[in-house]
């Protein structure tokens, strides 16, 4: 399984959801059916703090995973960049990191508006 690259941008006091469609090397869609997932968003590698995203599988067969965080805990990110990734959990047991990217936080102006 490839890594693929996708960078996100979350804008801070805002809900965030974004859907992934991970495919194969041929385009077709990897199954999903059996996998569990997890992600985090971090500073830098090293960073010890990190930001765990919320994970739903909208069509596993289609492999389509949606990563979300709700306002209360964007509410609280620092404006700037970071990174993340996304482990696939493998029937097996085994491990894969099948995303990666940077995440650009945005603060807003007018965020005191919502």
């Amino acid at each position: 399984m490839s890594v693929y690259v996708r960078n996100l941008v979350i804008n801070v006091g805002a809900d965030f959801s974004e859907t992934l469609e991970l495919t194969q090397t041929g385009g077709n869609p990897i199954n999903l059916n059996g996998f569990n997932a997890a992600s985090q968003m971090r500073k830098n590698p090293e960073s010890s703090s990190y930001v765990g995203f919320g994970i739903s599988f909208v069509n596993r067969s289609q492999g389509m995973i949606n990563l979300s965080l709700n306002r209360t805990v964007t509410s609280s990110l620092k404006s700037g960049r970071q990174m993340y990734d996304l482990m696939l959990i493998k029937p097996d047991g085994s491990k894969v990191i099948c995303v990666e990217g940077t995440v650009l936080v945005r603060g807003g102006i007018s965020t005191g508006c919502f």
